[in-house]
């Protein structure tokens, strides 16, 4: 399964543009799995306070980016993470109930890999946390331990929905106590994803070797879910390049 890395902008700008072309009926629904080129903090479309020391954050001497996302939610701190976009029409229930299918196939696809996932539930710092994994929601997937695995968020345009999230799995403990202030510890997934235990020590080929092994089990996992066969087929340079200028003309009218 293809992996696309990229930048916070050109990722939240894609999935944009590929919810506006299923809206428009030239996209069938669409799965895609993607990695982040260089730490990057995404806010929530609707998130508008956070701390003024975000836009000054800086990892390894590179700044880290700032982006908004358009699903809501809180800030999510991308790095060491794989990132799943998931767009569909023609569900039925209320949102509540749509994210609960729209998750089995992150549920079914990490029991086929040993790992067991159940939902969250609001703690009452959830509305004044502005960190997204501070927390878990009816919304995310915590493992046995309770850890937040995933964190997921929507948004609904003309019966579609994108739903997209973060798959945490090799986080840099240091960064994330700089941005958000609180202690984290690395997900205890199976060694046999990575071919050791997940922390500072793997490998970027065995964590390039786990991302895709994931990206393959949820992408199984999801076809068998919305009995649908997702196609395999990468972006060309002129439709990220589309889906560019079409996310920032919507960004400049939403700050308006």
């Amino acid at each position: 399964m293809p992996v696309y890395e990229g930048t916070g902008a050109e990722q939240m700008a894609i999935d944009n543009w590929l919810l506006d072309q299923h809206v428009k009926g030239l996209q069938p629904p669409m799965l895609r799995f993607y990695t982040w080129r260089s730490p990057t903090l995404s806010l929530g479309y609707h998130q508008r306070q956070f701390p003024e020391a975000w836009k000054m954050l800086q990892w390894q001497g590179q700044p880290i980016d700032l982006v908004r996302r358009p699903t809501g939610g809180r800030a999510v701190l991308h790095q060491g993470d794989l990132t799943y976009a998931l767009i569909l029409s023609g569900l039925k229930g209320s949102r509540r109930e749509i994210y609960r299918q729209l998750c089995q196939f992150l549920i079914e696809g990490f029991n086929s890999l040993g790992v067991s996932l159940s939902f969250g539930e609001a703690g009452r710092g959830y509305i004044h946390n502005p960190n997204c994994f501070g927390t878990a929601t009816a919304a995310d997937l915590v493992m046995d331990d309770g850890y937040k695995l995933i964190g997921s968020a929507q948004v609904y345009r003309e019966g579609c929905v994108l739903q997209h999230g973060s798959i945490r799995l090799q986080p840099d403990t240091e960064l994330f106590e700089k941005v958000f202030g609180e202690v984290l510890s690395p997900p205890r997934l199976p060694a046999s994803l990575f071919g050791s235990e997940v922390g500072p020590e793997v490998a970027p080929e065995a964590m390039t070797s786990g991302i895709r092994c994931i990206a393959d089990s949820l992408l199984k996992a999801a076809g068998a879910s919305f009995e649908h066969r997702f196609a395999q087929q990468p972006l060309t340079l002129s439709e990220v390049q589309d889906a560019l200028s079409t996310y920032q003309i919507a960004l400049e009218r939403g700050s308006k």
